[in-house]
């Protein structure tokens, strides 16, 4: 029967720090027997971390490894999971420095990472699964076409304002307001220049091919939400006003496990709680933090403003409803009438609409959790 000391030793864990770039990762293992440090350079592959990070547990120990969240994706980590290797992909801006260290290098980082997580001072981002991670990109790829439809018809529209030339309806980028922009083409913008017409046929040009792109993205999200893993979860998150398919299901694949979260959690999680700095007796409460996920949040945010408007559901509510059982659907219907009567109380108070908005969106993202873990 082993010793007190034999068992403590069995048990105690090798801690591998990654600092993983593009071209190259630097590493660093501590031997939490004997303090022993260990630092490589690495090549970017996987496998090679893979045998690196085997040949260290195989000379000191199991190791448990941890890398920043980044641009370079949770292919590793999914690496070292199928291998058996525990594996910590640590939020970048939950990591604890020293403030007072003024040297900052990859092969510092690398130890650090390993310090903290012998520490247990890492704060976990959850990885993603392949199906999960192919849906956001899908997701973030139509948000993409949304914000350079925003940039390319504001630069359009103000091409034409230093002409002089303004619309005189009151909805824009809709179908009159297209043949408008063609009757302006047509007659010549005012007599312009030759470099002022190319430079609107440009806009006009692309403009219309990034409308293309996001209309075949909504057609590609939307085959998603109705047969995939996330089209129940849609479904019931769209009982909700101002979240659609394509909203719902955008949640849906942002969030991911909904079940790790609370209803006292989840806005926190997306950022919209407020700050606050307290001290001693006082207790000073600031703008929301706007942390986490920042795609989920501004949808929720975008979603709120339609609790505002009278509630009486129509045809698509009801369309909606009928695709989820009657216990989602009531509990859908309650939520509506919550945020509603919510939105008529902040009215009455006088508060400034933005910040009823987002008072609004926060107890939305509650609302959003109740529905999505519902069976």
């Amino acid at each position: 029967m082993p010793t007190c000391m034999e068992a403590l030793v069995f048990n105690e864990v090798t801690t591998i720090g990654l600092d993983v770039h593009a071209r190259s990762i630097r590493a660093a293992a501590i031997d939490t027997v004997t303090g022993e440090v260990i630092e490589a350079k690495l090549p970017p592959e996987n496998e090679e971390v893979l045998g690196w990070v085997r040949a260290i547990a195989a000379d000191h120990g199991p190791g448990h490894a941890a890398y920043e969240a980044g641009p370079t994706g949770f292919g590793l980590a999914r690496k070292l999971q199928a291998a058996g290797i525990p594996v910590t992909v640590a939020a970048p801006s939950k990591i604890i420095r020293p403030p007072g260290e003024r040297v900052k290098t990859d092969a510092r980082d690398a130890l650090l990472l390993a310090r903290l997580l012998r520490m247990d001072e890492l704060v976990a981002v959850r990885v993603p699964s392949e199906a999960e991670e192919a849906a956001r990109d899908l997701v973030r790829a139509r948000d993409d076409a949304r914000t350079d439809l925003l940039s390319a018809r504001h630069r359009l529209s103000k091409l034409l304002l230093r002409r002089g030339i303004v619309y005189d309806g009151t909805v824009t980028w809709n179908r009159p307001h297209d043949a408008w922009l063609r009757r302006v083409r047509a007659g010549g913008l005012a007599d312009a220049k030759a470099g002022t017409l190319a430079a609107f046929d440009a806009g006009y040009g692309a403009v219309t091919a990034i409308l293309a792109r996001r209309d075949r993205l909504d057609q590609q999200i939307t085959t998603m939400a109705t047969s995939s893993e996330f089209t129940g979860v849609t479904n019931r998150l769209a009982c909700l006003r101002g979240i659609s398919t394509l909203t719902g299901f955008a949640l849906a694949v942002e969030i991911g496990d909904w079940h790790r979260f609370t209803g006292a959690t989840i806005a926190a999680y997306l950022g919209l709680v407020p700050s606050e700095h307290s001290s001693g007796g006082s207790r000073s409460l600031g703008p929301i933090t706007k942390t986490g996920n920042t795609h989920a949040r501004r949808l929720l945010i975008e979603s709120a403003w339609h609790h505002k408007a009278r509630y009486a559901p129509g045809k698509t509510m009801t369309d909606r409803w009928a695709k989820v059982p009657a216990l989602v659907a009531a509990r859908g219907d309650a939520g509506n009438r919550r945020l509603h009567h919510r939105w008529q109380v902040l009215t009455t108070k006088h508060k400034k609409h933005t910040v009823a908005n987002t008072a609004i969106a926060r107890e939305l993202a509650g609302w959003c959790w109740s529905l999505a873990v519902m069976d």
